[in-house]
């Protein structure tokens, strides 16, 4: 048998996708789960080619939209806390660029993706071609270079031959705990074409296992030195908790030593809702309880969160007399806000941790005080999310609804809009990953994509999409891909008429209602249509109602989850109404001038609460 294999580029890249392998929970599985694609000049005969070819091993998946498809991949590995990976395809110019949102959502949230552009033709014998972007003063450049700021890695494949170190390199950043991001490569048509003689030894299968990186041991030991000063702390749980699969230590750790804990968006479900130590949500979508306490904390044990101004209170929530340690497995995040670094993974270090504090407990008054607060937090909770019987129900009753209508291993998806504020405070979820929210980039759009890719990754649990009408309106076309697949979700649109959530905001900054309600828009003298939600998804071909009020919706939630297929549930909803209770600052500018004196005293009010920032002390 010769050495080599002959292979176009396309088809050694899948052949070697399909290769790597992954062990989960004993079982030894496809990294590469399948590949979304969308077709055009610049993949098909060759991406797609090799793909056909492949197809049993490594399905591929057409959407609607190339940024939606991306969502679903996102989505996908996410839920599946990182341990399986999707393979998105697009063709050269605007099919790829599509991706580039979606690229940035996988970075922020630091979620593996491998992103395969179609590009301009290498050669360059053709050009200018359709769809390409000529540059002036570059021709090295093309559109796809639109990827490297939000790429993990980037790599723009000019020969086949360059597969043999660009591939490895793109499979060491999707399995990296502290690289994981996407990955770009940039696959000009033509050569994706050409073939050649590739070392059959690139080919052999390869499982993968995660890297579990042990704590320095001076960093672990100043950390536990000045948990041991503390008398007041408090532990920050985010993301990280997950993706370390370091929840049971986690609440070791709580337990053993009664610690209180605050949930970021990434980390909520770290611990069920009701365990005795979670005091909710923290930051400015935090609880009373959570944030009372990061206010009043002389230590701050953060583990697994990059400590964005959504958790911090854009740097006012924590005063700056409080201590900080900072776990997590990129040094990167562990270094921020000045704290105590402890660089490693938290399934080895919480542990760690424990079995150095030996009998120190935190006074005994802070967790009666934190017990009471959570106990009152919860009442607060119960409170909001009761139906209250009007006709424009607020996102706190709706939120309600579809948390009682939910079970034990159901899933809420969201993004954007109020409704990331109201879950983060509201939805109650036992199971690890009943709430999945993509709130690092805050991507509109991402909702019902997002959606499949979650019923992809846990097929067994009821997805419940919520999305705000603007969102909607933003990226719909993948209820059809939803029905398609066969793969169900049941989303509720909840419509208050425009954009009621930045409505909010630039009336807390002083600005009179512009351009984000429909009717503070430019329009006819008829205004904005009244959209029918219900019509146009089963357009798209999924089953579909209008309801008004929370009785209504509960009795089309029990509809919906007896459906076989895709169900969206629309009605209307109060943009003003928010849970007062909980809730931080957040700096955002307002204008130092203004004609209008509500500007000037919002302004006021801003520069007031600027003081509170850690680096104003």
């Amino acid at each position: 048998m010769s050495d080599s294999l002959r292979l176009t580029m396309a088809q050694a890249v899948v052949r070697y996708l399909n290769a790597q392998k992954v062990e989960v929970d004993g079982e030894i599985l496809p990294l590469f789960s399948g590949c979304w694609a969308i077709f055009g000049h610049g993949n098909v005969a060759g991406l797609g080619e090799a793909l056909y070819q492949a197809r049993e091993q490594l399905p591929t998946y057409r959407a609607h939209n190339e940024q939606a498809m991306a969502h679903a991949a996102i989505a996908y590995t996410k839920t599946l806390e990182r341990r399986r990976v999707m393979v998105c395809t697009a063709s050269a110019g605007p099919g790829s660029t599509n991706m580039v949102t979606a690229c940035a959502v996988a970075h922020v949230n630091r979620l593996p993706v491998l992103f395969l552009p179609g590009d301009t033709f290498a050669t360059r014998l053709p050009d200018p071609v359709l769809q390409q972007v000529e540059n002036f003063h570059d021709h090295t450049l093309t559109s796809n270079d639109c990827f490297k700021p939000v790429s993990r890695f980037f790599d723009r494949i000019t020969r086949p031959e360059q597969l043999l170190t660009a591939l490895p390199q793109a499979l060491r950043v999707l399995t990296d705990p502290v690289e994981c991001g996407p990955v770009t490569l940039a696959l000009p048509q033509d050569v994706q074409t050409m073939a050649y003689d590739f070392p059959r030894r690139l080919f052999v299968e390869k499982v993968h296992r995660p890297r579990r990186q042990a704590a320095d041991v001076d960093e672990l030991a100043s950390a536990i030195a000045l948990l041991r000063e503390a008398r007041q702390p408090l532990v920050i749980a985010g993301g990280g908790v997950h993706y370390a699969g370091a929840r049971d230590a986690l609440a070791a750790l709580v337990e053993r030593y009664r610690l209180p804990v605050g949930e970021t968006q990434a980390g909520k479900g770290a611990l069920p809702w009701d365990h005795a130590h979670n005091l909710g949500s923290i930051g400015v979508t935090g609880s009373a309880a959570a944030n009372a306490l990061a206010e009043e904390a002389d230590l701050i044990l953060a583990v697994g969160t990059r400590l964005g101004d959504f958790t911090s209170g854009s740097r006012a929530l924590i005063s700056p007399r409080t201590r900080l340690v900072s776990l997590n497995v990129a040094a990167f995040d562990a270094i921020k806000h000045h704290g105590q670094a402890v660089v490693g993974d938290a399934a080895l270090t919480l542990p760690a941790l424990a079995g150095g504090l030996d009998d120190w407990q935190p006074a005994p008054a802070w967790i009666e005080r934190a017990a009471h607060l959570r106990k009152a937090w919860n009442r607060s909770v119960e409170l909001a999310t009761r139906d209250r019987g009007t006709d424009l129900p607020s996102d706190a009753e709706v939120i309600g609804a579809v948390n009682r209508a939910a079970g034990e291993r159901d899933i809420v998806v969201a993004a954007a809009g109020g409704l990331p504020g109201e879950l983060h405070k509201l939805w109650r979820t036992r199971h690890p990953r009943g709430y999945h929210l993509e709130y690092g980039y805050s991507c509109m759009g991402y909702e019902l994509a997002g959606g499949i890719g979650t019923k992809m990754a846990s097929p067994t649990s009821n997805v419940f999409v919520m999305v705000g009408d603007g969102a909607y309106l933003m990226l719909n076309s993948e209820i059809a891909t939803s029905v398609m697949l066969g793969h169900k979700i049941i989303a509720v649109v909840l419509d208050n008429r425009g954009f009621g959530c930045i409505h909010r905001l630039q009336q807390v900054c002083g600005g009179p209602g512009f351009n984000n309600l429909l009717d503070d828009c430019l329009g006819t003298a008829e205004g904005a249509p009244r959209i029918d939600f219900a019509a146009h998804a089963a357009a798209l071909g999924a089953r579909s109602e209008t309801v008004s009020g929370i009785p209504e919706l509960e009795a089309a939630l029990t509809r919906a989850k007896a459906s076989l297929i895709s169900y969206v549930i629309a009605l209307d909803t109060d943009p003003l109404a928010t849970t007062e209770e909980g809730g931080a600052w957040w700096d955002v500018a307002v204008a130092e001038v203004s004609v209008r004196e509500e500007v000037g005293e919002a302004r006021r009010r801003y520069e007031e609460r600027k003081t509170r920032q850690w680096h104003n002390r």
